[in-house]
């Protein structure tokens, strides 16, 4: 067998490997979004089941964010796994490992941005990622300072709303 051989069989099964891990996380969201909530066992069930190997492109990456703004009712491991996730795929996942290109830094922003601007969890994985790299573009660094700020005044307008009797509080 020649090495074009192996190595375009060994292509053919790590593109076979993503399909297969791209449906079952699919599937995976759509459950979760019909259910509307996510649990510890959904969260045990996606890393060890689901994603074992962690994300393994961007297609992974923009559907775990994608489920992140569609279901507000997560367990807190969620939002850490997917944090982790995120981190070492761009990271360390993508080459040059550890910097953040500007090509990789407008999906980054794309991504966790999505339509409606990043969730606390979007702004958290921005500033991980940016901590993380050895470099990283500048769009990537203003994103994620906006988006930690952005996120900063909501969390303090919800608390100043609850205070003031215009929002009911969490027990």
């Amino acid at each position: 067998m020649s090495a074009q051989t192996r190595t375009n069989t060994g292509d053919n099964q790590l593109e076979r490997h993503q399909t297969m891990t791209n449906t079952a996380l699919e599937l995976f969201c759509t459950r979760i979004v019909d259910a509307g909530s996510l649990n510890q066992d959904d969260v045990r069930e996606l890393a060890r089941d689901i994603l074992p190997d962690g994300i393994m492109g961007r297609e992974e990456a923009d559907l775990l964010l994608a489920l992140d703004r569609a279901v507000a009712d997560t367990h807190e491991g969620f939002s850490t796994f997917v944090t982790v996730e995120v981190v070492n795929f761009a990271v360390y996942g993508e080459r040059p490992t550890g910097i953040i290109t500007r090509e990789m830094s407008a999906w980054l922003s794309a991504s966790i941005a999505g339509r409606k601007g990043p969730t606390a969890l979007g702004s958290r994985i921005a500033m991980e990622i940016v901590r993380e790299a050895e470099t990283s573009d500048e769009t990537l660094i203003a994103f994620a300072l906006k988006a930690k700020s952005a996120t900063t005044k909501s969390a303090t307008a919800k608390a100043s709303a609850c205070s003031t009797g215009r929002m009911p509080c969490a027990a």
